[in-house]
């Protein structure tokens, strides 16, 4: 039995979603799995993988345009393996305290898609991040980091029970 090969790719590479993907990378990898962790502007084929973790960030109530364009591009191939689709969102802790239902450029893309689930993490902004609005929120005290990395881990290791499942 030859071992699962995963792509995990995100759509933007400040804030929390570049974190949360590499966190669920490692505990792919821990559960046994082959996994590459890339942006989604540099997915050009998904057909080496037997499945794709795709996330996005949300900001204004849109999901990031960069993962939007990567499942545009690979949904021939896509609605052929296991799909998961992550948003990083929320910039307090609402994503702790209950399930936040996606987006509706993120449910068009999961129905599109045939995606077997979403999850909305919490986001991050803080000093080190990028662009006016991320200064500005951080000055007025709106920033900081509510990934939990724990809820992260405990996906992550759902999906490689999922992939493992998956003959």
């Amino acid at each position: 039995m030859s071992t699962k090969r995963v792509l995990v790719a995100y759509g933007s590479k400040h804030g929390a979603t570049a974190g949360i993907a590499d966190q669920i990378g490692v505990s792919l990898r821990e559960d046994g799995l082959d996994v590459v962790v890339a942006p989604a502007d540099d997915v050009t084929d998904v057909r080496g993988f037997d499945g794709v973790v795709l996330g996005g960030s949300l900001y204004a109530g849109h999901w990031s345009r960069k993962a939007r364009r990567c499942a545009e591009r690979n949904a021939e191939y896509l609605r052929h393996r296991p799909v998961f689709l992550f948003s990083s969102g929320p910039v307090d802790s609402s994503a702790e305290q209950r399930d936040i239902p996606p987006v509706r450029a993120v449910a068009r893309e999961m129905e599109r898609l045939g995606a077997l689930e979403h999850v909305t993490f919490g986001g991050s902004i803080t000093a080190r991040t990028p662009g006016v609005v991320a200064r500005a929120l951080v000055h007025e005290g709106k920033g900081g980091d509510f990934r939990n990395p724990e809820r992260i881990q405990a996906w992550a290791h759902h999906i490689g029970a999922e992939l493992g499942a998956v003959r």
